[in-house]
């Protein structure tokens, strides 16, 4: 049985590449690597003409990439993908622009996309289509007579039907999810609002777990996404030993100060303008930490062809130097903002010298800066997570600080509180935190989604109980030993490295104010 993967954006590994170390992209080419199988997708390449796949063959996982013309970029990817599902997806209605001609290129797309797919499929393969830029591919495929069975995970969320149906397509649109076996959703939340908009605009039935459209049905699960958190706790730990050249320079310009940082793309969903705006009320509404504490924030950008990034540039430029002309000092800028793409090697230094992590998005599927964040704390000193009640990675991560955005005064106050947050609270926090991800992580995900898919695991796709149980949270343990140095945990060990096993409880309601997220698109 030969595992075939479907996303946007597909790239051919040179043939003496290293393995980056970790990623939903490395994770699903070791799922592939271990059975044989087969990675279909968008060059990124734009020609002329369309042209049948280009395959190449690296080890036991065959690449299938196909270029776009430039008529198919500017209606698919550009127009329908990014104008229009993305902003609405994150619940941007005043953001969202529906074209018809875009529509009709994204489905055009996806139908060059299943023909071609079909010419290199075999009868036993198990197809797993990733993202909001391949919602009828499987529609597409069953429509050519493939009976594989057919996986999709959904990355980003999933609005409620109000929102979904002002899509001028929005029931066509949403009606081809029923041709899948299996959707894959980030949160219960997501989960929710997909079924009850396909029962109330597209007429399904369901039980709460399964879909029936026609003679159809298809489970819809959260299987919230996790990452490698062991490979990003070693490169953390070794940033300690071997700074990076960035690194080592932002530990001069700091010298004794504390850092808060953020990690973003360049994306309005992810509210990097108001958490300038927060940083700056904290440091008006608390003049003392001015001067003894500063926010960096790494923003590379993306999508620059759509105007609305172009804004969201300019803005985050203008809040910044703002600011930073009111509230600065001659020996102290409070914001920097950095737009360029780090190593994985660089973010982990970064992450680990930081006293406060910073997730705001506005809206998130899952947000995984907020777990790559925890992963590189030092066990024995760790930093201190502030996380969006509107992040996926909320419903796992209730001993973060949740806040909500849309408030710059609840962001600000989250700020003071994590930063002046004692050691052993931030211990506590931290071990919870950091058991959970361990336990939920990039293996865990994939493995439990493959499972569900292949009918492995029949228990995979039923609605637990609880966050904790949806999580993969470990069970509560009464172990009170404390390793006395930093190690890695055993695999499925459930405790963070240098720590004590935690007795693990449900996560607190992450209510706001309380306590005070390869890409493959």
């Amino acid at each position: 049985m030969r595992l075939v993967i479907v996303s946007n954006r597909v790239t051919i590994p040179d043939r003496h590449e290293k393995a980056a170390a970790g990623g939903l992209a490395v994770a699903l080419r070791e799922a592939l690597e271990k059975q044989g199988g087969l990675w279909f997708g968008w060059s990124g390449a734009v020609s002329e003409t369309a042209a049948a796949p280009r395959v190449v063959q690296r080890g036991k996982v065959t690449y299938a990439v196909t270029d776009l013309t430039e008529a198919e970029r500017q209606s698919y990817y550009l127009g329908f993908s990014n104008r229009a599902l993305w902003p609405l997806m994150h619940y941007r209605l005043g953001l969202t622009e529906f074209s018809r001609t875009d529509y009709a290129g994204y489905l055009a797309v996806n139908r060059h996309f299943a023909k071609a797919l079909i010419a290199l499929l075999q009868p036993d393969d198990i197809i797993w289509i990733h993202d909001y830029h391949l919602i009828p591919l499987a529609a597409e495929l069953r429509r050519r007579g493939v009976t594989n069975r057919i996986g999709y995970f959904h990355h980003i969320p999933w609005p409620p039907a109000e929102v979904f149906g002002a899509l001028p397509f929005a029931a066509t649109l949403a009606s081809t999810i029923a041709a899948y076996d299996l959707v894959g959703m980030q949160t219960t939340l997501d989960v929710t609002n997909l079924i009850g908009g396909l029962v109330g605009m597209c007429g399904a039935r369901s039980d709460g777990r399964k879909v029936r459209i026609g003679r159809r049905e298809t489970i819809v699960q959260a299987f919230p996404i996790g990452i490698d958190v062991e490979s990003f706790r070693k490169l953390a730990a070794a940033s300690v030993r071997s700074a990076t050249t960035p690194l080592k320079a932002t530990r001069q310009s700091l010298g004794e100060r504390k850092l808060v940082i953020g990690v973003d793309r360049l994306d309005y969903s992810k509210g990097i303008v108001q958490r300038l705006e927060a940083f700056g009320r904290f440091l008006r509404s608390h003049p003392d930490q001015r001067g003894r504490v500063g926010l960096l924030q790494i923003a590379p950008p993306s999508r620059s062809d759509v105007p609305e990034y172009a804004e969201l540039d300019r803005q985050s430029d203008e809040v910044a130097g703002r600011l930073n002309a009111a509230l600065g000092e001659f020996d102290w800028t409070p914001i920097r903002v950095v737009k360029k793409a780090y190593s994985r090697n660089a973010l982990a230094g970064f992450y680990r010298r930081a006293q406060v992590g910073l997730v705001t998005p506005m809206r998130d599927g899952m947000n995984l800066v907020a777990k790559e964040y925890i992963a590189a704390q030092d066990p024995a000193d760790p930093g201190v997570l502030v996380l969006s009640r509107f992040a996926g990675a909320a419903q796992q991560m209730g001993e973060a600080l949740i806040v909500n955005p849309f408030d710059t005064h609840e962001v600000a106050e989250a700020i003071r509180t994590a930063l002046a947050m004692p050691k052993s609270e931030r211990l506590r926090r931290f071990e919870r935190l950091y058991a959970t991800i361990d336990a939920t992580d990039i293996g865990w995900w994939t493995r439990r989604y493959l499972d569900a898919l292949s009918g492995l695991d029949m228990t995979a796709g039923e609605t637990p109980a609880s966050n904790a149980e949806m999580s993969g949270a470990p069970r509560r343990s009464s172990s009170k030993t404390r390793p006395v140095a930093e190690k890695a945990p055993p695999k499925r060990q459930t405790r963070a490295p240098g720590a004590k096993v935690v007795a693990k409880t449900k996560p607190r309601s992450a209510k706001p104010g309380s306590r005070v997220g390869p890409d493959v698109a």
